[in-house]
């Protein structure tokens, strides 16, 4: 079998490392980076912001450094010769149309291989971290068709997208950022055409459940700026190395280009131009190369010597986590990532229009219920409206405050449709909706001595007031505003009304007041 880069066999046919060192570290190099950013995506990146090349095979089988590309270092994280297992059958092939000689390859899963030999090849990676970038990939890829994948955490503003189920048919939950976000679940539409299994604001779902990851996270202790530091130096050192034996390679090029140059036959012309263009080349890529590495980025700042009191806030971090996810300091895709870190899913339910019942499953298995009240339309949805309003009602004939009758009503459990407490306001609509005032305000018909308004006309009219004010407009009733009260007021008479009303006919064309 073909061996991929990194493998060679001897003149005796066994199998083994590269002799290059630097192919070695750069695999060594994919790996770990791939177990630190937990994306081939995010690797590319990372290898592509360092100017870091990967090792590839020609079509002779040479080594060549080329620029790495996704496929590349997928390629080596899915290719298990590098946990040193000989592996036949991991693609079969179909036959898509009966009568179309195209056929299609399919990748298997691991269990489906035909023949899987472990230990043959000297590894870089062992089987047990193979398997754990294999579900890694696995769970990377969004496949939404099966809705079996939690997906790589984005910078959405919903937290539990790609680990939010539904209890109604058991299909992972999208998420819609129309008209605010929410998550919903649309898999049996997409399918059969059916409605929409369900529809929930996401807003409070994740607040609830962020504080009871705060509750299971306020125990943990963790020596966090020991581990930043480490972490800071296994980041830098190999990328520091592999820049090292990136020059040293090119270098050697360069060297052996000249050597060339300078044994040639000068009358061989033809032969003289091309090694001559050949070191240039080399000289230039390592000028570019050497630029590079000058201009890259410099190291993160050494993190400085810590207080003992700081050191204690570390060590606490568990219960300063509340404070920093508020602040600017943790960013959505590091929210989402810390809560994949101890919730495997969150399955919920909207039995009743306000309520959401969700489950939290941690981590080993355990289980959370949780009851969630969401914000609902209108306060009819709220089951209880009807007590509720019985008892406003009262209390506001008894002379309570909007603001009493609000704390009242938010202690015996009930709530504003779009809060989980009694809004003082909400308490003011359902009031005046009765006909019950606190004080006289405009909420009262103005009663004027001698004068009617414009309102009560048309009210005793039944006319629209809409359609007095655009005959005011046109001059076709001419009347101006009383300078005290800023309205219009007209005289308290039986011919004030006869007035209008011939006017509203149509036998009379113009009113003057």
């Amino acid at each position: 079998m073909k061996l991929p880069v990194g493998l060679e066999r001897d003149a005796l046919l066994r199998v083994h490392k590269d002799s290059n060192r630097e192919v070695q570290d750069r695999l060594d190099l994919v790996f770990t980076s791939f177990l630190r950013l937990r994306s081939a995506s995010k690797v590319l990146q990372w290898l592509n912001q360092h100017h870091l090349q990967l090792p590839r095979r020609d079509r002779f089988g040479d080594i060549v450094w080329k620029r790495p590309t996704v496929a590349a270092i997928l390629a080596i994280l899915k290719n298990p010769a590098y946990a040193g297992a000989f592996v036949y059958g991991r693609t079969r092939t179909v036959q898509t149309v009966p009568v179309s000689p195209r056929a299609k390859q399919v990748r298997l899963s691991v269990s489906e291989w035909s023949i899987g030999v472990n230990d043959v090849y000297p590894a870089y990676i062992s089987w047990e971290t193979f398997e754990q970038i294999q579900a890694r990939l696995a769970d990377n890829y969004a496949e939404y068709d099966r809705n079996k994948t939690r997906g790589v955490p984005r910078t959405g503003a919903a937290l539990l997208h790609g680990i939010v189920y539904c209890a109604e048919c058991g299909h992972k939950m999208g998420v819609e950022y129309k008209r605010g976000t929410h998550y919903l679940c649309n898999a049996l539409r997409q399918q059969y055409h059916v409605p929409v299994c369900q529809y929930i604001p996401s807003g409070a779902v994740d607040r609830s459940v962020v504080e009871a990851f705060f509750q299971v996270f306020s125990s943990v202790e963790l020596d966090v700026y020991a581990y930043a530091l480490v972490a800071q130096q296994s980041i830098e050192d190999p990328v520091t190395h592999a820049t090292l034996q990136h020059l040293q390679r090119l270098r050697y090029e360069v060297a052996l280009a000249q050597r060339q140059f300078l044994r040639v036959d000068p009358d061989t012309r033809l032969v003289a131009a091309e090694l001559e263009k050949r070191w240039e080349a080399a000289l230039s890529e390592l000028k570019q190369a050497e630029g590079a590495s000058e201009n890259r980025r410099p190291p993160s700042t050494p993190l400085l010597p810590l207080s003992p009191e700081l050191q204690t806030a570390f060590e606490a971090i568990g219960k300063h986590l509340p404070g920093l996810w508020q602040q600017d300091v943790i960013a959505q895709r590091q929210r989402k990532a810390l809560l994949r870190c101890l919730i495997d899913k969150v399955v919920i339910h909207r039995p009743r229009p306000e309520t959401v019942q969700a489950r939290i499953v941690w981590q080993g298995g355990e289980t959370t219920e949780l009851t969630i009240p969401v914000p609902v339309g209108a306060l009819k949805d709220l089951s209880g409206a009807k007590e509720m309003e019985r008892m406003l009602l009262e209390r506001s004939a008894q002379g309570a405050t909007d603001e009493s009758i609000a704390q009242e009503l938010t202690a015996l459990g009930y709530r504003s449709p779009m809060h989980p407490f009694v809004l003082p306001s909400t308490v003011k609509i359902m009031r005046l909706r009765h006909g019950q005032f606190q004080v006289r305000s405009q909420s009262h018909p103005r009663l004027i001595a001698g004068a009617l308004t414009l309102t009560q006309i048309a009210k005793a009219l039944d006319i629209a007031p809409h359609w007095i004010y655009d005959r005011i407009n046109n001059a076709t009733i001419q009347i101006t505003k009383d300078p005290t009260m800023h309205l219009y007021l007209f005289p308290d008479e039986p011919a004030t009304l006869e007035g209008f009303k011939q006017l509203h006919e149509g036998t009379l064309k113009m009113l003057r007041f």
